[in-house]
């Protein structure tokens, strides 16, 4: 997937030398004669840099005008101005109305390469910046936590799948991890440069949906609206929930998926798209298909590769990594020292529903990092753990963790909870006491004596 370089020149020869410059060094390039094809060009795709002569015979614009118009409607393509009568008041009037260089004919190939990499890194470091900040005034992005089967699973089938073009719809539970899985297959595809740009299906309603998605040549504000498709051009686009799609949206974007083409709102002219399309749900995709909420062919259009994130519930030998993690992450945002998490407490947290699974896991340590006291430097209990959260319903329906242990002294608690957790564990391993040892970071001889202590019989 090469950058695509625009040449405007009325010189055949010099826009060939141009282009095969370029496409030596592996650009793709695009050529025009003047400002109307230009502008013909640039109506129909983005391209990722732009040279532009100064003066050009039979042309309505000459290059500074040019230069105007295509910064109006995309104000970060990189351009470079080129001429043979160039004076420095012409140089310095391009620089201000936005040109990234000026290069005088003739210019040296080696010269004309480096100006349009380094116009190309300048662009590029820009994005990332935006990106950075938007990052960074939120949290920072976390990377795949955990050890488990499910993990190391999940962790394999990215690596294989973010090399690859294929659309990827991504399953899982609402809080599971399905953006930050999308992000790190973009963050380790060849696309990794350029934008990841979410789209919101929630908020693509029928009237202002076309114009978010796709943009508008109805101007506001003076100028157009460039839509998230053009935004993701060269990088991802992230449908995020895309059962909240109305029927209409939904067969638009099958179009412009299946072609990698649409128009704009009020436009005529066909803009090229060269995304890759990554979508997430939180629901089941036959059931949606079969309530009628979700059009088969726009699943088989998104779904090339299947990929499912699990739920926390689902992998509980992580929690103890993850709440250590967001203990980390929550010290640096809140400003306070780490905390240290005791085994009773990751003992709960192993117990618990989890029924907003990691998001609510995060939202818990942050509750627990904002009420704790850092002074003593000793491990924070059980007691700490917000009301609001229950251990995860057994077959004998246990109660609630407020219900049951909050009204006990902390010792009575300790120990009431260390045979509820044990009993269950051993039903949940079937009695297998190696498996459940592992599981729970105990030496097998350890919680034989331990099973014994409170009461229970390993035979």
């Amino acid at each position: 997937m090469s950058e695509e370089i625009l040449i405007v020149d009325d010189e055949p020869d010099i826009r060939s030398l141009i282009s095969l410059t370029l496409e030596d060094e592996g650009f793709s390039t695009v050529q025009a004669a003047n400002a109307e094809q230009a502008r013909d060009i640039v109506s129909t795709r983005l391209p990722s840099c732009a040279i532009l002569d100064i003066w050009m015979r039979d042309s309505d614009m000459d290059g500074l005008e040019l230069l105007s118009w295509c910064k109006e409607i995309y104000p970060d393509m990189p351009i470079l101005m080129i001429s043979g009568h160039g004076t420095i008041s012409t140089a310095v009037e391009a620089i201000r109305n936005g040109a990234y260089e000026f290069v005088e004919k003739p210019f040296k190939a080696e010269r004309l390469i480096l100006t349009v990499r380094r116009a190309l890194q300048a662009k590029r470091l820009e994005v990332e910046n935006q990106l950075l900040r938007a990052r960074t005034a939120v949290y920072k992005q976390p990377d795949l936590i955990g050890n488990s089967a499910k993990m190391k699973q999940l962790k394999n089938d990215v690596e294989k799948i973010a090399p690859t073009s294929s659309r990827v719809l991504i399953q899982g539970r609402p809080g599971s991890g399905k953006e930050t899985v999308a992000r790190l297959i973009h963050d380790k595809s060849s696309r990794s440069e350029h934008p990841f740009v979410v789209v919101s299906c929630s908020r693509l309603s029928d009237e202002k949906g076309d114009a978010e998605l796709f943009g508008s040549e109805i101007f506001q504000y003076g100028r157009r609206i460039i839509g998230l498709l053009e935004q993701a051009h060269l990088g991802t686009l992230y449908f995020d929930e895309i059962s909240d799609l109305s029927s209409t949206m939904q067969a638009r974007i099958l179009r412009a998926v299946t072609e990698q083409r649409f128009r704009r709102v009020g436009g005529t002219s066909e803009i090229i798209s060269d995304v890759r399309i990554i979508s997430a749900t939180n629901n089941n995709p036959q059931e949606m298909i079969e309530a009628g909420k979700l059009r088969e062919d726009l699943f088989y259009r998104l779904a090339v590769v299947n990929i499912y994130v699990p739920e926390l519930s689902q992998r509980r030998e992580d929690i103890a990594q993850l709440a250590k993690y967001f203990v980390q992450q929550q010290s640096e945002l809140l400003g306070k020292k780490p905390i240290k998490l005791g085994e009773d407490l990751l003992n709960a947290l192993r117990a618990l529903a989890w029924p907003g699974s990691v998001r609510q896991l995060k939202n818990v340590i942050e509750t627990i990092m904002i009420l704790s006291s850092d002074d003593d430097g000793e491990p924070v209990g059980i007691s700490a753990l917000p009301e609001f959260n229950s251990p995860s319903n057994s077959d004998n329906n246990t109660q609630t963790l407020n219900e049951t242990f909050m009204s006990l002294p902390l010792r009575e608690a300790r120990e009431k909870f260390e045979r509820a957790y044990l009993l269950s564990q051993l039903e949940r391993f079937d009695g297998n006491i190696s498996q459940m040892a592992k599981f729970i970071e105990m030496e097998r001889s350890a919680l034989h004596r331990k099973l014994k202590s409170v009461g229970i019989s390993d035979s």
